[in-house]
């Protein structure tokens, strides 16, 4: 029974290694059954007959359900579907059915990679250091664990600076508010001032008017005051006189009857 490597570049080419085992095995007296349907399906994984594959292997850990090969081939064939949850959650099953220290590192690995697609990178770099605890000297899970760990330092250092971008515009804004809040002050001190100051200015013109008044009262009645009060005058006199005459016309008409 053995294994052999398969470097996958799929996540950020020429950068980070991924997928690490898919295995092989010799046809063993025992088991045949299961043996052969991976190795059916390690022949459509090799052209690239992922959903293929995932079967054959399904079909083989059918027959033998403890099968820790088959369980990590269905994960590599997930895994090439970008069903990364569901890879991941393939490894993880995996990892407690591995008996062999070098299958359970590798499938540590994988681990890590599926969370990593699923931009899980605080677990994926969790499966990655377990990894390692089991094979310290493995290049390629070290290098991805940098990588994630680099990816969590980006994101970090975008957040904050979101954050400062947040701020200062919110500093903007107050400060914007309180600008304006200024302007709107000052702008009703000086409508009060204006507002004042025709106040002012009213009182002033009244008073000038009054005294005009005053003064012209002072003076005695105007031209045509007089005028049409001596006109008024006129007019009562000459009732008057036409009131007298016909008095002493009525009394000439009158007949005096003398008593003899």
């Amino acid at each position: 029974m053995g294994f052999r490597k398969i470097k996958i570049s799929d996540i950020v080419p020429g950068y980070i290694f991924l997928i690490g085992t898919l295995f092989i095995f010799s046809v063993s007296a025992n088991g045949q059954s299961d043996k052969k349907f991976i190795r059916k399906g390690n022949k459509a994984y090799e052209k690239n007959k992922f959903p293929e594959s995932e079967i054959s292997y399904r079909k083989a850990i059918n027959k033998n359900k403890q099968s820790g090969e088959a369980g990590f081939n269905i994960g590599d064939a997930l895994y090439k579907q970008n069903k990364f949850e569901e890879a991941g959650k393939q490894f993880s099953e995996n990892v407690t059915v591995q008996e062999d220290k070098k299958k359970k590192s590798e499938a540590f690995y994988n681990l890590g990679n599926s969370l990593l697609k699923a931009n899980k990178l605080n677990e994926s770099i969790e499966a990655y250091k377990s990894s390692l605890k089991l094979q310290p000297n493995n290049k390629e899970t070290k290098y991805n664990l940098a990588y994630a760990q680099d990816m969590i330092k980006k994101q970090q250092e975008q957040q904050k600076k979101q954050q400062q971008d947040k701020d200062k515009k919110n500093e903007d804004k107050n400060k914007n508010k309180d600008t304006n809040k200024d302007q709107k002050d000052s702008k009703d001190q000086q409508n009060s001032k204006n507002k004042d100051s025709q106040d002012k200015k009213d009182q002033e013109q009244n008073k000038d008017q009054n005294n005009q008044n005053h003064q012209q009262q002072q003076k005695g009645i105007s031209k045509d005051d007089a005028q049409r009060l001596l006109n008024s005058i006129a007019n009562d006199e000459k009732k008057v006189q036409e009131k007298v005459k016909l008095a002493k016309a009525s009394k000439s008409k009158i007949r005096v009857v003398k008593n003899w």
